[in-house]
């Protein structure tokens, strides 16, 4: 299943990005102050998504990308795919999965993953 997973940045601000369902990255949103403000915006993404723009962009390297606007605020941008076809292939799955996908917030706790110490 698809996801928004939020965390929290080493300098302390959140983040959210939407993995697909195979875990692979789709984009990325930009820095927020505060956690509340990644679930703002992914309420207003499942709530209002017709508010939002897809502007398509390449970069200086060829790679294609796009970036997620609302207002002209640019609110995430995609990762990078090496045709245009996966730049559409990227967008198509995050159209298709975002009605079922989750919110998962790894932000509460930074050693969510850390090694567990053996005893003796």
């Amino acid at each position: 299943m698809s996801a928004f997973v939020i965390s929290k940045r080493e300098n302390g601000s959140y983040k959210f990005t939407f993995a697909s369902r195979r875990g692979k990255t789709i984009f990325t949103s930009i820095a927020c102050r505060e956690k509340s403000d990644c679930e703002k915006i992914i309420e207003t993404i499942r709530n209002d998504f017709d508010s939002f723009v897809f502007r398509k962009a390449r970069t200086g390297s060829g790679k294609y990308f796009f970036r997620i606007t609302r207002g002209g605020l640019v609110l995430a941008n995609s990762r990078k795919f090496s045709t245009e076809l996966m730049l559409q292939k990227g967008i198509d799955q995050f159209l298709k999965f975002l009605p079922e996908a989750e919110t998962l917030d790894f932000s509460v706790n930074e050693d969510i993953f850390a090694e567990v110490e053996e005893e003796e």
